[in-house]
């Protein structure tokens, strides 16, 4: 009688060790991280002019040259028609790098893992420096976490 009283002493006690055990892991494991979890450092519109590939240049100089060759004449118009090329060619120029300005906002995240990663949206975002936010389909949105 000692001996299955011993057995079943032993079983239980097994069974309340194995029972505890996860209660134990989970308490000792500290507080979780979100790998797509970080905290919005900063929100700002970006205006970047774009880059001459000076096809503006030439066409602008050429077009230039062909007004300034229409003023005077003689020595006048050379010298008329290379200043309107030059005038034409930076004005071609900067019409050109106008047309490819790009517009964006740009969002910096300080994440959980403690890394700083930036991203580009169209679109105003809509959420604000300080707030939690998680990352949605790699970045393309994102979704405020409640505080």
């Amino acid at each position: 009688m000692n001996r299955s009283r011993s057995l079943v002493a032993s079983l239980v006690l097994a069974a309340s060790a194995i029972c505890a055990a996860p209660t134990a892991l989970a308490q000792n494991q500290g507080p979780t991280t979100c790998a797509d979890c970080g905290r919005v450092l900063s929100v700002r519109f970006v205006q970047e002019k774009g880059k001459g590939t000076g096809l503006g240049a030439v066409a602008g100089g050429v077009l230039g040259g062909v007004i300034g060759h229409q003023i005077g004449g003689g020595t006048g118009q050379t010298v008329a028609t290379i200043a309107g090329a030059a005038g034409g060619a930076y004005v071609g120029n900067e019409v050109e790098k106008n047309k490819r300005t790009e517009a964006y906002w740009l969002v910096t995240l300080k994440m959980d893992g403690g890394e700083t990663r930036s991203f580009h949206y169209t679109n105003q975002p809509t959420v604000r420096e300080g707030e939690r936010v998680k990352l949605v389909d790699g970045g393309r949105r994102l979704a405020l976490i409640a505080p």
